[in-house]
């Protein structure tokens, strides 16, 4: 949070990437004090076709953008996002956890590094946990 508030440039929308990145999103959309919305680009567990169309409306409306996840693993959401649609200076890029041996090192704020070489354990966050 203290990196973004910081940051030259504050968002004006959030987009919590599902599934992981719609809790950290919420959260920093009610601490910033501008919209979340969800970004469909779930490449993992799903058969659904990513969907960038709530990035490209944002972009369209000139607004100021943060993309959040929970973790940059092996880099592929970021990726796929960078692939697709560019990286222009009103988009940004957050994450909690980062993996160091991540193939997208194109991130703008970070909460830790981790390095899954070293320690390849699944990571659960504490909204995955029944």
């Amino acid at each position: 949070m203290q990196q973004i508030s910081q940051s030259d440039q504050m968002p004006q929308i959030v987009l919590g990437i599902n599934r992981g990145g719609c809790i950290p999103g919420i959260y920093l959309s009610h601490r910033l004090n501008v919209p979340h919305v969800t970004l469909n680009v779930a490449l993992r567990d799903h058969n659904i076709k990513p969907d960038l169309s709530a990035l490209e409306k944002a972009y369209a409306w000139q607004k100021k953008i943060l993309v959040v996840d929970d973790i940059n693993d092996t880099g592929s959401t970021f990726n796929y996002i960078l692939e697709n649609f560019g990286k222009p200076d009103r988009l940004k890029f957050g994450v909690l956890l980062h993996n160091i041996h991540s193939e997208c090192q194109q991130l703008d704020y970070k909460g830790y590094d981790i390095d899954k070489v070293k320690d390849p354990r699944w990571i659960v966050f504490p909204w995955e946990q029944w």
